[in-house]
């Protein structure tokens, strides 16, 4: 069976993302997740985010049913050498990365989107939650 691998920085857990993980997982035998470091957040979203620290959002993950395994990663090279490490043969991205390149794709069989759902969105929620 396949090893997939995602990845993301699954700051605040929505539907859309047990979805997709859910969906991921139903692919094969074990689902490997790397989360984007701390640092590697503030730079992509700016300094009021994550919301909720790596460390936080490992535990998070770890206790899903679905999530076989967590890493944290800094870089697009350690995306590379976690797919490597744990033999990955298939990546799911959400569509919304679709135009996209996704790191470490020369390493695995295959690319799986999962077509996002409802506009689920960490960004949205955060937005939502402000201006209640």
């Amino acid at each position: 069976m396949d090893i997939i691998f995602v990845n993301g920085t699954f700051d605040i857990l929505h539907s859309g993302h047990l979805r997709m993980l859910n969906y991921a997982k139903s692919l094969g035998s074990k689902l490997v997740v790397a989360i984007d470091s701390d640092k590697r957040v503030k730079s992509k979203k700016g300094d009021s985010r994550p919301i909720n620290t790596q460390e936080e959002r490992k535990e998070f993950l770890e206790n899903l049913k679905s999530v076989d395994e967590v890493h944290i990663f800094e870089t697009n090279e350690d995306i590379c050498n976690i797919i490597e490490l744990t033999g990955c043969t298939i990546i799911v991205k959400g569509s919304d990365h679709k135009n996209g390149n996704p790191e470490g794709k020369h390493l695995v069989n295959d690319i799986v989107w999962f077509d996002r759902i409802d506009e689920y969105s960490t960004t949205k929620k955060i937005e939502d939650i402000i201006n209640r």
